[in-house]
């Protein structure tokens, strides 16, 4: 290639480093132009090699990894690929980088794994990070995962309530940018906002306990992992679980199943829309955030059709715009709007019955 992706590989072991570099460069669109062995090293290397790309490990002496992302977001903005150790310690940190601005992640390679699968799936983030412009990268750096300013809300406020028959539903789908996309998302909604909620983040298993919590905290609503027979209510999140489809059965309940996933996912957003359709109808929004692919598209169609209302977010927002795109290029979204702008239009929708119910 004329203009190969340049990759800086940061992680303190010598044999991560080794290895990790030895996987990219199996690929001839990616050249590895350094490496670092922490957090201090790689900001040294990220001003003297101007990378496109990022590899960074979490836990590093010296400075880790989420202290030299917030560093690197304020002073090189580069598109960041985290390294992250399968532990819970390591999701909690990855899902806290993601928040900061950070493009992906991706756990750390394992005895026992496929490589061949490794290398592809490494080699597809960092050439979708290489292409994540600049304008997205701060937008997603400046939503820290810190607590709210706002003031919490008091217990009676945020109690969920429970879900009567024609109440709101809100199905929102995210992938690559959805951690932060989806913080600024239920940040923004009031505490008795009253719809119920399932998100639906492509996200492996063992994360997205992780992502729950972080996003509970900085939501004046309820966020929590779902379980199989959770029962909906009014001010509450569900975040379907890693490696499990979600799907809405009777009035007011979700399962989980690992059936064959869909476009290559599992959660995947349109079994989540296409079920709520068929058990809410007219009352269903759908939102489609950042994240590359066409997964939500046939379940927007499917709320189309059944009377309900779809969000798409813009481009210009969209870290990655490949879900949005797909929606909007069908002609399903009613709206397409900034980031910053889908959590007022929810609440327009919700407050003034607009869902068709």
């Amino acid at each position: 290639m004329d203009n190969p992706v340049r990759v800086l590989i940061v992680d303190d072991s010598a044999f991560m480093r080794h290895a990790v570099a030895k996987y990219l460069e199996t690929d001839p669109e990616i050249i590895v132009v350094g490496s670092a062995y922490d957090g201090l090293d790689a900001l040294a290397k990220i001003h003297a090699l101007q990378p496109d790309v990022v590899t960074l490990d979490v836990e590093m002496p010296r400075m880790d990894g989420l202290t030299a992302l917030k560093r690197i977001m304020a002073e090189c903005p580069t598109p960041v690929v985290m390294l992250s150790a399968l532990t819970q310690r390591g999701a909690e940190a990855t899902v806290r980088a993601l928040m900061r601005g950070a493009v992906d992640f991706m756990p750390k390679p394992s005895a026992g794994v496929d490589i061949g699968t490794v290398i592809e799936e490494l080699t597809a983030k960092v050439k979708i990070a290489a292409g994540v412009r600049a304008a997205n990268r701060a937008l997603a750096g400046a939503m820290d995962a810190g607590p709210r300013s706002a003031p919490a809300p008091s217990a009676s406020q945020s109690e969920p309530r429970p879900f009567r028959k024609g109440d709101p539903v809100i199905v929102i789908g995210a992938s690559t940018g959805g951690p932060s996309a989806l913080r600024q998302v239920l940040s923004g909604l009031p505490a008795d906002l009253q719809a119920a909620i399932a998100v639906v983040q492509h996200m492996p298993a063992g994360f997205t306990q992780s992502l729950a919590r972080r996003l509970d905290e900085s939501s004046p609503l309820a966020v929590r992992e779902a379980v199989d027979g959770d029962r909906l209510a009014r001010r509450l999140v569900l975040l379907a679980p890693g490696d499990y489809h979600l799907r809405f059965e009777g009035m007011r309940r979700v399962t989980l199943n690992q059936g064959p996933p869909r476009h290559h996912v599992r959660p995947a957003a349109d079994v989540a829309m296409e079920s709520a359709a068929e058990c809410h109808g007219s009352a269903v929004i759908g939102v489609v955030l950042t994240g590359m692919g066409d997964d939500g598209t046939e379940g927007a169609g499917r709320i189309k059709t059944v009377g309900g209302k779809v969000i798409a977010e813009h481009e210009s927002t969209s870290v990655v715009y490949g879900m949005p795109r797909s929606v909007v290029e069908a002609g399903l979204a009613d709206q397409v709007i900034p980031l910053p702008e889908v959590a007022p239009a929810l609440v327009e929708l919700v407050s003034n019955g607009s869902t068709g119910v």
